[in-house]
């Protein structure tokens, strides 16, 4: 039935009225990635008002709970973002993300209602209150994000129908996690996020080898929680907890220490080094480290030689430690102990992308495990992982997680009935219960440190591992990551996940050429997405060589394409 002429009169009257109040900052363009919008939180506010605008409209279409984060993860406290989660707790739709930049880009409040109207047309979208939306709403502890919060409302006020719930001062894994329970008809408040957590984790610990319990490893852990939102709640979460003795230092607390400065699992990842608040007296014991909205995770080890630095766990060796233990689970699962344990196929996937560390994917084949390359970027890689019965996916910065089939989950659970009733208590049994426990404590809406941390310490006790077991799964091969500027990105065209020049012709065979003089020789490029930058990655089996390697690969790059610059570290 088609709505009445004054109620599309009266949603257009609103969204020009509420535009009006958050102009575009004269010079800006947004554009809306990987990571959402971001900038200086101070020119934020129309960009927030506009996200809001659709996420609305997303909720509108899809008829589900949407929600909309307001935070800048691992970047400095004077910036901010906002990111859109879709009704499954991922991230929103690559479809809908040339609308977002052309919505927040929109020059004037009659621009922006004509794109609204138009694109609302497009996707069959009916507005002035015809339908209802709902919008959770989440933001992480920079001071810009009351200010930015309220933008978020009044654009989601704009829209008739339309209904803002204020979940409050949430890491990002917290808000994505809500949306995707609520969606699912589960309880999706905080304190349902931290008891599930809370549980499944007991659960798992409570599984642990009797005879490895005896030889338990150290159960103190120290995290760094820079500063950020992450270090807040793992206080809470810490106090429901029992079998793991967590400090956490860099917290955030107020009037303590500066979020993301010189802390943080961005920092650790990449400078390799300490970060502050932790030295030669932590020699020896178990560290981790969080990014500003707790979506990135990895462990580290202070090194006694000197001050300053450390052994580096990162994503690459959390997706190894996980991937270690479910394939443990799954062949006792198919040991023939029983008639139950017959016959329980699951395809397990890893997925990486081509930043992956060689020693690692070379590691992963060696278990017998299906490695596969996606594009970078985390919607990439949790598109792929989709595709497996168990889907296991992490970036070497720390950022990933475990997605089970729904089909998978069904048949679990129907085994794990079976076994309570037959065969209660064998290892067949426990299998089954480890592999739902992880499935229930990892976020499988989307990367998440406080989980992630969590099923790091159960697998770690499990295994009896101390961190310096873990990280001799294998070494690292030496890498450098440089970038080069150039006139035009968009001229260069990769394909097979970012690890071949299709264009410019001519370049990857010189690349081949100058890896192929490397032993254990790996060299990709791929274009910036925000940039004119051709961003360079070598490997090879001494330091010396993988910087060589990438520097001649610059050198050919800045040929074809450039400028003649100087290379840069990316």
């Amino acid at each position: 039935m088609k709505q009445p002429m004054a109620d599309e009169e009266k949603q257009r009257s609103l969204l020009l009225e509420s535009a009006s109040r958050f102009p575009l900052p004269s010079g800006a363009k947004f554009s809306y990635g990987t990571a959402g919008f971001r900038s200086d939180g101070s020119i934020l506010a129309s960009t927030v008002f506009r996200a809001a605008i659709v996420a609305v409209l997303r909720s509108l279409k899809t008829g589900s709970a949407v929600g909309l984060m307001i935070t800048a993860s691992h970047n400095p406290v004077g910036d901010n973002g906002v990111k859109i989660a879709d009704p499954d707790g991922g991230m929103m739709t690559q479809q809908w993300e040339p609308f977002a930049d052309a919505l927040a880009n929109a020059p004037n409040p009659e621009h922006l209602l004509q794109l609204v109207i138009q694109f609302s047309k497009e996707e069959n979208i009916t507005l002035g209150g015809g339908q209802s939306a709902e919008i959770l709403l989440g933001r992480d502890t920079r001071p810009s994000g009351e200010a930015l919060l309220e933008a978020a409302k009044q654009g989601i006020n704009a829209i008739i129908g339309a209904v803002a719930i204020d979940m409050g001062i949430l890491t990002t894994p917290q808000l994505h996690w809500m949306v995707r329970s609520r969606n699912k008809g589960m309880k999706a408040s905080e304190p349902d996020y931290f008891m599930q957590l809370s549980r499944s984790f007991k659960c798992l610990m409570d599984l642990v080898p009797h005879e490895k319990i005896k030889d338990r490893m150290d159960a103190k852990l120290v995290v760094d929680g820079a500063n950020g939102v992450g270090g807040e709640k793992l206080e809470e979460l810490k106090k429901m907890m029992s079998g793991l003795k967590i400090y956490v230092r860099n917290s955030g607390k107020k009037g303590e220490g500066i979020l993301n400065e010189r802390c943080g699992a961005d920092y650790v990842q990449k400078e390799k080094v300490v970060p502050c608040g932790f030295g030669l007296g932590d020699v020896g014991i178990r560290c981790a480290s969080l990014d500003g909205d707790a979506d990135r995770l990895v462990y580290f080890s202070v090194l006694s030689q000197t001050s300053g630095s450390i052994d580096l766990v990162d994503g690459d060796k959390i997706l190894s430690l996980f991937a270690v233990f479910i394939k443990e689970q799954l062949s006792i699962l198919n040991q023939k102990e029983n008639e139950l344990c017959k016959e329980f196929p699951a395809r397990l996937g890893i997925v990486q992308t081509a930043y992956a560390n060689g020693a690692s994917t070379d590691y992963l084949k060696q278990l017998g495990l299906e490695v596969v390359l996606a594009p970078t970027g985390v919607k990439y890689l949790h598109k792929k992982a989709l595709e497996y019965d168990i889907g296991i996916y992490f970036e070497a910065n720390g950022h990933g997680t475990i997605l089970f089939s729904e089909n998978f989950i069904s048949r679990l659970e129907a085994m794990n009935n079976e076994l309570a009733s037959a065969s209660a208590g064998t290892e067949c049994h426990k299998a089954a219960l480890r592999l739902l426990a992880v499935s229930q404590l990892i976020n499988q809406a989307v990367g998440d440190a406080l989980s992630g941390l969590l099923l790091v310490e159960a697998v770690l006790q499990y295994m009896g591992w101390s961190i310096q077991r873990w990280s001799e799964l294998y070494s690292d091969l030496p890498s450098r990551q440089l970038k080069v500027k150039v006139a035009d990105r968009s001229a260069v065209v990769t394909a097979n996940a970012e690890t071949r020049v299709v264009k410019p012709l001519g370049l990857q065979e010189v690349i081949d050429a100058e890896t192929a003089k490397h032993n254990r020789g790996r060299c990709f490029i791929r274009p910036s997405g925000t940039e004119d930058i051709i961003r360079v990655y070598a490997e090879a089996s001494t330091q010396e060589a993988a910087d060589s390697l990438a520097h001649f690969v610059v050198q050919h790059v800045d040929h074809f394409l450039g400028f003649s610059s100087p290379p840069q570290l990316a």
